[in-house]
Formats: structure tokens, sequence, C-alpha cells
């Protein structure tokens, strides 16, 4: 042991040590740690939430898929709320010889803590500054990721539609539009109502039994297979869509 370290110990009139001390030892001796009851309580910790925020990879198979599917392109946009920002590719230019050489523009990604007022939780996530402004500007994460333009669902990326569907889900959103739904005139849909509609929708995909399609539904979450509706009806749907040409007299 050092001389500077003994006069420290004797100063602070700490027994010296019979052993050998090691670095350990003496961090420990000289440790201002507070113990654990001892240290600040007023620190904010996240609320457990029932249902949870979903994962951003995961497979969930009870939230819907997303519409437009996962983005090919920059597949890294698929974990966050990047809007429809990619990487750029162009070409510096010299002023005197106007030498070009390729180069390539990256979106301005950071990591924040956006607060949701419905899930009354921080919201962590990857999140461009274009999608930070549009989100001050509609004024909060939980206006941006309800929007109902079919422009908004576009920029969510898968991401931000599981964050949508997770907010759905809270009472505070489902007292807003049972709320709109009666401002309109339209009349609450008890359970009962809700299942034969939900029927209804069954019998309309394939030309199928509810019950039996319910059962293949089940069976393939079961499994962990991706579940897709309505393919059936793309060829009944160009069909009734396609513009009748006039003959020629």
């Amino acid at each position: 042991m050092s001389a500077s370290v003994t006069r420290c110990l004797q100063r602070a009139h700490l027994p010296l040590p019979t052993s050998r001390s090691t670095s350990v030892n003496l961090a420990r001796t000289f440790s201002t740690t507070p113990a654990p009851s001892q240290r600040k309580t007023g620190v904010y910790r996240q609320p457990a939430l029932d249902p949870p925020i979903p994962s951003v990879q995961g497979h969930e198979p009870q939230i819907p898929s997303y519409p437009y599917g996962s983005r090919q392109i920059y597949k890294q946009s698929n974990t966050g709320l990047y809007g429809n920002a990619r990487i750029r590719f162009g070409n510096n230019v010299s002023e005197k010889w106007e030498v070009k050489n390729r180069r390539k523009w990256r979106p301005n990604v950071h990591r924040r803590r956006l607060w949701s007022v419905a899930l009354q939780a921080f919201i962590q996530t990857r999140i461009t500054t274009r999608v930070l402004r549009t989100v001050d500007k509609v004024g909060g994460l939980d206006e941006y990721l309800l929007g109902t333009k079919p422009a908004r669902v576009k920029e969510l990326g898968p991401w931000g539609w599981r964050l949508r569907w997770r907010l759905m889900q809270t009472p505070a959103i489902r007292e807003k539009y049972a709320a709109e739904r009666s401002a309109l005139g339209l009349p609450e849909r008890t359970v009962e109502e809700q299942r034969v509609w939900e029927q209804r929708e069954l019998e309309a995909v394939g030309g199928e039994s509810a019950e039996k399609l319910t059962k293949e539904i089940d069976a393939a979450v079961k499994r962990g297979d991706d579940i897709a509706l309505g393919e059936d009806l793309e060829e009944v749907a160009e069909e009734f869509m396609r513009e009748e040409k006039p003959g020629r007299v």
C-alpha cells in the first residue's frame, strides 16, 4: 500500500487493512453511492400497460396486417417513424472542373421519447426530424398516429401501424369514437350486433360460412401463419370496376 493511501486512511480515522488491499476494496471503502433506500424516488417510472406496447418486429397475430406491406426499399424505416424518408443519391460537382462524384443523403433520424395522452406513458422510438415537425403541427403523437387520410396511413409504416392499433384499444380513444358515432346520429352497436356484423364480413369473403372461416383463421393463428383476407375478391373487384367501352354503331 502506498504512503499517500495510508495517510488518507489515518486522517479519516479508518482502520488500516491487515491484508493486501485491492483496487476494488479501496473503491468500496471510499464509495459515496447511497443505499437503495436512500436514493431519490421522484424519478418517472413507466406504468405497466395492458395490453403492452407491441414490439417493433415481433409476431403479433392480434394486430391486423399493414395494408401497404413492409417496405422493401430502406428496410430500416420499418422499425421507426420515418415517414416517406429514404436514402437519396446524387452527385457532388466541383465548381472549377465540374467533376461529378457520387454521394448519398441519409435521413436525419433521432431516438426520442414521445408522450402519449391516451396511454399516459412515453413511447421510445426512432423518428425523423420531418415527422417530428408534423407531430408538433398536428398536436401530439396520438393525433399523428390516428390520422384518417390514406396518405397518413401510408406514411406511418409497419411500426406506426402497430402503435395506431395499440392506441385504438385504450378506453379514451374508444369513448372518442363512440362520441363521434353518436354525434353523427348512428346508433351504438351492441355485442350481439357486433358479432352479427363480423359474421357478415366473414361470409362476404370467399363465399364460405362464417363458422368454417373462423376455424381456419384460428388454426392459422395457432400455427403462426399470416392471414390475408379478400385476395379471392380481387378478380371480382376488377371485373366490377372495369369500364365498358361503347360498341361501334
